[in-house]
């Protein structure tokens, strides 16, 4: 059986490659739903493991075993490239919703993955802010816990 696509957030990519509280119903979802997602994800999902390590929340080990995690990951999703339109949207974004830039070009990435037809589109995510405004947005969204509420 074909598993739909749906958007993933980077915070939601982040318990697929560290065991935290959202692992379990992230690796559900994983089942159910190829990744799609934005072209600065790999960074920003390799920048948590970092922050983690340096932080001594994981260990040496765990970070390696991490970052095979995402390299495995990565070869399996598909990415929205940085354009003007994806620019131009991130934009309108921070002007509708209270965003940080990254996730105002997450947002307006899975905008123009599915050619601002959001509904019934899945948007997986483990951020709140950005849960809302995906809502906000059309999206069906399919919330992870957060680690970091």
């Amino acid at each position: 059986m074909k598993k739909i696509t749906a958007f993933w957030d980077s915070s939601a990519l982040v318990p697929l490659c560290i065991h935290e509280s959202g692992s379990r119903r992230a690796h559900l979802y994983l089942r159910k739903f190829d990744p799609v997602v934005w072209w600065a994800t790999y960074v920003e999902v390799h920048s948590a493991i970092c922050r983690l390590h340096r932080e001594h929340e994981i260990d040496d080990a765990n970070k390696q075993g991490a970052v095979a995690r995402l390299r495995l990951l990565s070869r399996g999703w598909r990415e929205i490239f940085p354009d003007d339109q994806v620019r131009d949207l991130a934009v309108e974004m921070l002007d509708n919703y209270i965003l940080r830039a990254a996730d105002a070009l997450q947002l307006a990435a899975s905008l123009i993955w599915c050619q601002k037809r959001s509904s019934p589109r899945n948007f997986i995510c483990a951020d709140r802010r950005l849960a809302q405004a995906a809502a906000s947005a059309g999206f069906s969204v399919l919330e992870i816990p957060s680690a970091n509420p």
